[in-house]
């Protein structure tokens, strides 16, 4: 028998969900019926552009509330505005990302690696307690958005994949915490997806190493791949995963090193190979 899913039902919070893979998990979640909260920073996105892709997916019409995930007032306000419309909330996803830039040693500080934890890894919990207290029940599912920043070097990423592997972290100790209430926490780990987030930590330099190697524009995963895996894990069908943090990279963590960046550039532009007749 072919199992199903039914999403319509939910409500889904997810913050920063007006771009990048907040948008497309929002967008993936109101397409099959769900009932979107979607938090964001003044002047961080369009939303009558916003609000004409929600339409579009034809889902029911998003909610949109200005929120600092490290604000509790703000915090309080966004649950309140919440409860005025829903008696509870049945996924969050923590995806707002924030930490500082760190070209250099130098540009450590113990105020910049708090303040990355503060927008990266704790709101996974303060946002879950918080929907606990204002409500009398925790979501039933609860999603944060990583990287292999703790495992792999990116530049000037230093404090963002501290505050990763703090998320990661956490996400287990949550998922024991409360697994007696029924509750899955899991991680979605991505790596090179191109948002404006990517592009403004890494800098065009980067894509143009990866088109000049061969075509590797491939190996990004979109968005929307992110948001089919927050969608599935929020269905119900995967219930037996929790405290995971899930890979979600098409493979290419495993053929990235120089092996594999050599294999598939000799096969796309073999003339970076050939052997030069000596002058």
């Amino acid at each position: 028998m072919t199992q199903t899913f039914d999403v319509s039902d939910s409500v889904v919070l997810i913050t920063g969900g007006t771009m990048g893979i907040g948008l497309a998990t929002g967008l993936a979640y109101a397409a099959r019926g769900a009932r979107v909260v979607a938090t964001y920073r003044w002047g961080s996105a369009d939303l009558s552009e916003v609000r004409a892709r929600f339409e579009a997916a034809g889902g029911p019409p998003p909610l949109f509330v200005e929120a600092d995930v490290t604000s509790a007032e703000d915090t309080g306000a966004l649950l309140d505005t919440i409860a005025a419309q829903h008696d509870h909330i049945d996924v969050f996803v923590s995806n707002v990302a924030f930490a500082l830039r760190t070209p250099s040693l130098q540009d450590w500080s113990q105020r910049g690696l708090a303040q990355s934890i503060d927008y990266s890894g704790w709101p996974l919990y303060a946002y879950t307690e918080a929907i606990h207290e204002r409500f009398g029940r925790y979501p039933r599912y609860v999603m944060g958005m990583s990287s292999d920043g703790p495992d792999r070097f990116f530049q000037n990423y230093d404090f963002v994949a501290a505050s990763k592997a703090v998320l990661e972290t956490m996400c287990r100790y949550m998922n024991f915490r409360l697994f007696e209430e029924g509750v899955r926490v899991n991680i979605i780990r991505s790596r090179l997806v191109r948002t404006e987030s990517f592009d403004a930590t890494f800098g065009d330099d980067f894509h143009n190493l990866l088109e000049n190697l061969g075509g590797f524009e491939d190996c990004y995963t979109t968005p929307e791949d992110i948001a089919n895996v927050a969608l599935a894990l929020g269905s119900g069908l995967l219930d037996a995963i929790g405290g995971q943090v899930l890979m979600v990279d098409k493979g290419f963590s495993f053929f990235d090193g120089l092996m594999g960046i050599a294999e598939r550039a000799r096969r796309r532009k073999p003339e970076l190979f050939a052997k030069k007749d000596p002058q």
